[in-house]
C-alpha cells in the first residue's frame, strides 16, 4: 500500500515536470518565433526548436538537481532556526533562474553583424540591452524602434558579472533592512544566486565555459 502511494506521488511529480518542460518549451519557442517575424530574421524553425529544446532541457535539469533543493532547504532552515520567512524571495529567485537562463539571447533583437556597424554602442547602452531587455522587447512590440545596433552577444563572463551585480543591488533595494538579519541576507542573495546559476546554465549549453 505504501509503495502504491509512493508510486502515485512519483507519477504526479513526473507529470508536473513534464508539463513544466512542455509549457516552458512552448512559451520560449513562441517568443522567438514572434521576435523573428517582427525583426525579419531568417532563422529557420527547426533551428529555433533545436536551440530551445537544448536550453529548456538543461534548465529543467539544473532546476531539479540544484535550484529547487537549495532554495527549499535554505527557506526551511531559516524558518526553523530563525523564524524568518524567506519563501517569497526564494520563489521569485526561482522565476529569475528561468528568466536568466534565456536572457543572453534576448538582446539579439538589436544585434547585427560586426562588418555592418559604423559606430558601436556606448557601454551604457549595451548593458541597458542586457539589464532592461524586457522593457526594450515591449518597446519593439509596441512599435517603438530604437536605432541601437551592436555586435555584442552577451555570451561572456563580463556580461554575467554585470548582471549579477545588478541583481545584488536589486535584492538589496527590495529587502535590505538595517540591522541585517539572516533572513534579510538570504532575501538579498536569492536574486543574484538564482540569476547567476541561470545565466551560467545558458553559457554552459552554448559551450562558453
Amino acid at each position: 500500500m505504501k509503495m502504491s502511494k509512493v508510486g502515485k506521488f512519483l507519477k504526479r511529480i513526473h507529470r508536473v515536470l513534464t508539463g513544466l518542460r512542455k509549457g516552458l518549451f512552448g512559451l520560449v519557442l513562441h517568443y522567438f518565433k514572434s521576435v523573428n517575424r517582427k525583426i525579419g530574421s531568417k532563422l529557420t524553425v527547426w533551428y529555433m526548436k533545436k536551440e530551445t529544446s537544448e536550453h529548456v532541457h538543461s534548465a529543467i535539469k539544473v532546476f531539479i538537481w540544484i535550484v529547487l533543493p537549495v532554495g527549499l532547504t535554505s527557506a526551511f532552515a531559516v524558518f526553523f532556526f530563525f523564524r524568518e520567512n524567506v519563501f517569497g524571495s526564494v520563489l521569485w529567485g526561482q522565476l529569475i533562474f528561468f528568466y536568466s537562463n534565456f536572457l543572453p539571447d534576448l538582446p539579439s533583437i538589436y544585434r547585427t553583424k560586426e562588418d555592418r556597424i559604423t559606430e558601436d554602442l556606448a557601454w551604457s547602452k549595451k548593458f541597458a540591452l542586457l539589464l532592461f531587455a524586457p522593457l526594450l522587447i515591449w518597446a519593439l512590440f509596441s512599435g517603438i524602434r530604437l536605432r541601437w545596433k551592436t555586435a555584442q552577444t552577451f555570451h561572456n563572463l563580463k556580461s554575467l558579472v554585470m548582471y549579477g551585480v545588478f541583481l545584488l543591488l536589486l535584492g538589496f533595494l527590495l529587502y535590505g533592512q538595517f540591522p541585517l538579519s539572516i533572513g534579510n541576507i538570504i532575501d538579498i542573495l536569492s536574486f543574484p544566486f538564482h540569476g547567476v546559476i541561470g545565466y551560467l546554465t545558458h553559457l554552459k549549453v552554448d559551450k562558453v565555459w
